[in-house]
């Protein structure tokens, strides 16, 4: 029998985990569009009105460095399905494939790391533009991981969806406590962003950091939910994590 508390529980936890990855997203979007040419590295749609407003404009730096990210985040996007595969209904609430492409993305994310400290106060713009590509296919490969998880709206890259969310659903009245969940996510980017400002501002030498230790303890956070996630179906498993973080983030 399945026991639904359980799943109840490893729900939240993997929501909380969500809200992390959402703050790595924050800051690797500040450290990109401050430091690395003015693109960002999670924000498509930003990206893609930056590419068309460059050409409108006719500024072809901007253009390349957009399209760069652009092109980079959707390489990152097919690695990370690859490695996570789809959601499938049998999915447990934390399937192995999930970390194994969140080590892939650390793994990129210790390059762009690399990278960062070894051009401290003399990067080209070249270097810029490789390094922004870099940040970009490493959170392209953490959005098809979360997607993996198979829940409708869940998401730590796109979120203007999950702002939708909230004020629609404050807008028709309904429990400040089932918009909760998504506006955990959306404190998490802003933070995120707000921090990686600061410390890229006033520590750069810090900076990766903020994208390196929290993926880290995700990673292993997520392995221990592995291993302790109990059988059922992924229906129950969808149901119960709706509950758990509500119906749309």
């Amino acid at each position: 029998m399945v026991d639904l508390d359980e799943h109840a529980r490893l729900g939240r936890r993997r929501h909380a985990l969500v809200v992390g990855l959402t703050f790595v997203t924050g800051a690797a979007d500040a450290m990109g569009f401050l430091m690395l040419g003015g693109a960002f590295s999670s924000v498509m749609t930003g990206n893609m009105v930056l590419l068309g407003l460059s050409i409108g404009d006719q500024r072809p730096a901007l253009a390349v460095t957009s399209g760069t990210a652009i092109i980079s985040y959707v390489v990152g996007v097919i690695l990370g399905a690859r490695v996570a595969g789809a959601a499938k209904p049998e999915d447990k609430v934390w399937p192995s494939s999930v970390t194994c492409a969140l080590c892939l993305e650390l793994s990129i994310v210790g390059v762009f790391l690399i990278m960062w400290e070894a051009t401290l106060g003399d990067r080209s713009n070249d270097v810029k533009l490789v390094m922004l590509g870099v940040a970009a296919t490493a959170l392209g490969i953490q959005g098809s991981a979360v997607q993996r998880f198979g829940v409708p709206g869940l998401s730590s890259t796109y979120l203007t969806g999950t702002l939708t969310t909230v004020i629609g659903s404050l807008a028709a009245r309904r429990p400040v406590r089932s918009v909760l969940p998504s506006s955990e996510v959306l404190i998490a980017l802003i933070t995120g962003s707000g921090v990686g400002a600061a410390c890229t501002a006033h520590a750069e030498p810090l900076a990766p950091v903020l994208l390196g230790a929290p993926l880290f303890i995700v990673i292993l956070a997520g392995a221990r939910i592995t291993k302790r996630q109990t059988g059922g179906v992924g229906e129950v498993n969808r149901r119960t994590t709706t509950a758990a973080t509500g119906p749309g983030n």
